[in-house]
């Protein structure tokens, strides 16, 4: 008989003195009345200098499957760094010790992580089926910042600051040291982590009631979480941030032509829009000839980070210097043909009809060139 598969749940906590007690019981009556996994409860105390952790070994020694861990210096992510790294169960998790997320969301946490479906889990206070209960200074705060995360990283989470997530401790081992805050900042800088190396994060909505008494300072928070995202940002567009994650890899399917032909149509039409638009303005003051060709490389560099992300799903800096130059290669080509087509061409009906056969032309090209030679499918993929 296989093992009894374990979960971890996790409470950083730093001056917690007058909820600490009430939580961890009440968190710990929630378990024991069926939670359907083994499971363990451990109060990661970071440097905290009231009575919390005393408090915290008290409840130790009183409540069975409590443990403590004591991080010497304060940081949410220094402490879910040691309490994770440490663990031997097969799921670690995390909540809030103000329960902020109503525990009904728990099991649909853990669930995806225990059947393999997902890599990590969060909760959602963004999603459709949420019910929060904030004020709007937050609320704007929050959204605005996460609506920054899906502009600049495309990420496809919803909410990266709730306090309720989890994750296989196989994928936790890999990811951890790879991630630098040790802070606030964790919890993004450990999703976009995640989706960065192709890892599945599950979302689910959550009920959350916001703690009046909560000793964040929003402020500066915000501050920090922005240096943040620019550091990790930077480390992105350099190539970096590749995790090594051996087996945990997800491949995609063997046969994925119709996925990617829809989105290198999607991604080429708006390109060829754009393209098309900067041409019709810039071709009276500088000629066909220079507006075909900053109409066409000013959407280069867009179409090929989109193309490269969506339509053959590579991230990270694994063949980036390769994916890039067989990109530059086919821009050429399109350059140089679109070029003498325009030479050819009398009057601007004539020079747009010659423009879109041969964008499309190229088009069939790079698609065909991209797939087969760019970004051709992996070894992993091949065995399947």
């Amino acid at each position: 008989m296989a093992d009894p598969i374990s979960v971890e749940i996790v409470l950083p906590v730093h001056n917690e003195e007058r909820v600490v007690a009430g939580s961890v019981e009440r968190l710990h009556a929630y378990l024991s009345n069926g939670f359907p996994f083994s499971w363990r409860i451990v109060i990661a105390d970071n440097g905290s200098t009231d009575s919390t952790r005393s408090i915290a070994r008290e409840l130790a020694e009183r409540l069975p499957s409590v443990e403590v861990v004591e991080v010497p210096d304060p940081g949410r992510g220094r402490a879910l760094k040691a309490a994770w790294g440490r663990s031997t169960a097969d799921v670690v998790a995390y909540t809030d010790v103000d329960l902020s997320t109503a525990l009904t969301g728990l099991l649909p946490l853990v669930a995806p992580l225990v059947s393999g479906h997902s890599d990590l889990a969060i909760g959602s206070r963004l999603s459709a089926g949420s019910v929060v209960a904030r004020g709007p200074k937050r609320e704007l705060i929050s959204r605005l910042y996460n609506l920054l995360l899906r502009v600049v990283f495309a990420v496809r989470f919803r909410d990266a600051q709730c306090g309720f997530k989890a994750m296989r401790t196989d994928v936790a081992r890999c990811l951890l040291p790879a991630v630098r805050d040790d802070e606030w900042f964790f919890d993004t800088e450990l999703l976009l982590l995640a989706e960065h190396n192709g890892l599945r994060v599950h979302e689910v909505p959550v009920d959350w009631v916001d703690d009046p008494d909560s000793h964040v300072d929003v402020a500066a928070t915000a501050r920090a979480d922005l240096r943040g995202v620019r550091r990790v940002l930077w480390t992105f567009l350099r190539g970096d941030g590749q995790v090594e994650l051996g087996s945990l890899e997800r491949v995609p399917p063997v046969d994925d032509f119709g996925r990617q032909a829809v989105s290198f149509l999607v991604i080429g039409s708006v390109s060829t829009l754009v393209s098309l638009v900067l041409f019709l303005v810039l071709r009276e003051p500088l000629g066909p000839l220079w507006a075909n060709a900053i109409g066409l490389a000013a959407t280069a560099v867009v179409n090929n980070w989109a193309n490269r992300r969506w339509t053959f799903r590579r991230r990270g800096g694994v063949g980036a210097k390769w994916h890039v130059a067989g990109a530059a290669a086919v821009f050429a080509v399109t350059l140089a043909v679109s070029t003498i087509g325009l030479v050819l061409a009398e009057g601007v009906a004539a020079e747009v009809a010659v423009l879109l056969v041969v964008w499309g032309l190229a088009g069939l090209f790079r698609f065909t060139v991209l797939r087969r030679w760019v970004y051709p499918r992996r070894a992993a993929d091949r065995r399947r």
